[in-house]
């Protein structure tokens, strides 16, 4: 089932570009600076908005992020959130990920992300939600949890907090599901019980780590 908004006021508050007016606008502002790494878009080249606005993941950790994942993406439901230029949720695609929903409120964000998945050809299999993560992420309507959901929120601001807070008892997720956040180093996870989720692992980096989270004993 493709995602949708259950709130018509969301749609009306977060008003969407043409995509292709979108891309068009946003074409000269961005850079050819990152790549797909495995599977049937490998080594296509990626864009990305310049600017401070959104924090590519490098290839380094992304292909640590996906070999520990590698095993649980075939055929499955991504949540991408705070996508940047979405290319965490296009090498999932890449990588055998049955579908994708993108969720990312930056315009020059959006247009990466556009532009990516038509080079990439995932078109088909993406959506595309151009509003705020913790506004928009409640209206989403499925009709069964994503498999795998990913954020990378602004860093040291408590965001990822929030974001579980609205996760959890809700149908965005299900009881199998996988949450992966990238966070800072130093962010505390140890809320996450008064939430009803457990840290199944934590790979940490020089700077930041990703922590891997799964529901606790949920019935959806």
């Amino acid at each position: 089932m493709t995602p949708r908004l259950k709130s018509e006021a969301v749609r009306c508050c977060c008003q969407d570009l043409n995509p292709q007016e979108e891309i068009q606008k946003e074409a000269n502002s961005e850079a050819d600076d990152m790549r797909v790494i495995a599977g049937s878009a490998r080594r296509l080249n990626l864009v990305t908005p310049k600017g401070n606005m959104t924090r590519p993941t490098s290839d380094m950790i992304k292909e640590t992020l996906f070999n520990i994942i590698s095993d649980r993406l075939y055929n499955v439901s991504f949540l991408d959130l705070f996508s940047g230029s979405g290319q965490i949720g296009i090498e999932a695609l890449s990588r055998g990920a049955a579908s994708c929903t993108f969720i990312e409120k930056d315009k020059n964000a959006v247009a990466s992300i556009r532009k990516n998945l038509e080079t990439t050809h995932f078109t088909d299999k993406a959506t595309v939600f151009p509003y705020d993560v913790l506004s928009s992420l409640g209206s989403i309507d499925r009709g069964e949890g994503f498999d795998i959901v990913f954020m990378d929120p602004p860093y040291n601001n408590g965001i990822e907090k929030s974001v579980l807070g609205i996760l959890s008892g809700s149908d965005i997720i299900n009881k199998d599901s996988l949450i992966i956040v990238e966070s800072s180093a130093d962010t505390d996870f140890d809320y996450l019980d008064s939430l009803g989720f457990e840290v199944m692992r934590i790979k940490e980096y020089k700077n930041n780590k990703h922590v891997f989270i799964k529901p606790v004993g949920r019935h959806i």
